[in-house]
Order: C-alpha cells, then structure tokens, then sequence
C-alpha cells in the first residue's frame, strides 16, 4: 500500500491544517482504538479505555459502517476533525492525529510507513479479535472491561 503519488509523498509529515481531505482520511491507520469506549475519572481526570467498542465499529473492514453520519448516530463519537484538540488526550497515544497535533512521527508499524497493516497488526495495535460490541454490555457494567493494552 506504499503510496507512489508524488503528491502524496509525505504528506503525514505535514501539520495537520494543511492535509487535504484525502491525505486526512489516510492518515488513519483503521486500528479501530479511537472506538473504544472510554470514560474518565472524575477525581483524577484519567482516562480509562474498554475492550467495548462501538456498535457501528466492524471487525472485518476495520472501519465504521456509518462513517459519514457517525456523529449524528453517536453524539459523543469524536470527530477529530471537527474536535478541539486540547481534548486529545481522549485519542489513543498512538493515533496518528494526535501524534502529528503533537509534532511526534509516526509509529513504524503505520500502514503508510510499513506498506501493509501487518506489522501493525503483528504489534497488536488493532482492536479486531479483542473487543465485544456495546450492544452486549450494560453501560453500569463498563468499568468491568477497562483494558490496560490502551493508553489515553
């Protein structure tokens, strides 16, 4: 999957105002994370990730199947373009928007370094295969499934 558009060469080093809606959309890896649910503690204001993922997150295509009227169905799903971004720390320290919001590279594991999803998948980044959809949990049992393989 190595990009060899001229035009595209790179692009993920650029800030993140000036990615096109192309180059936005590719800098997702699809590891899925940014669909966990999570929630914070009040005390601590520490952010707790869930093996629950969002009802609209499917395993095999490793994207959202309402991706465009996401935030409509979910009001609280997180547009990253659209989010103010000192509320990163709700994004997954190795999502590739928050690593370029914070002037950071990308993880070598990253499909547009690595060429595939593989070595990303080998690193056990994406979420497929260790997660259960919300629709099967009661939400007063969330803390029941924190997970320490994400962290805010």
């Amino acid at each position: 999957m190595k990009n060899e558009d001229s035009n595209l060469e790179k692009f993920w080093e650029k800030p993140l105002s000036e990615l096109d809606a192309q180059e936005w959309e590719l800098l997702c890896d699809g590891c899925g994370r940014c669909c966990l649910k999570k929630f914070a503690d009040d005390a601590s204001e520490e952010i707790f990730y869930t093996r629950i993922v969002c009802r609209y997150f499917e395993q095999d295509s490793h994207r959202c199947c309402c991706y465009e009227e996401r935030t409509k169905r979910v009001p609280e799903c997180l547009d990253v373009k659209k989010m103010d971004m000192q509320f990163v720390n709700w994004m997954p320290d190795t999502c590739a928007y928050r690593l370029r919001f914070q002037d950071k590279d990308l993880f070598d594991w990253h499909p547009l370094l690595a060429g595939s999803r593989e070595k990303m998948e080998s690193e056990n980044i994406a979420i497929t295969g260790k997660v259960i959809s919300e629709e099967y949990v009661h939400p007063e049992g969330f803390e029941e499934h924190i997970i320490r393989w994400v962290k805010a």
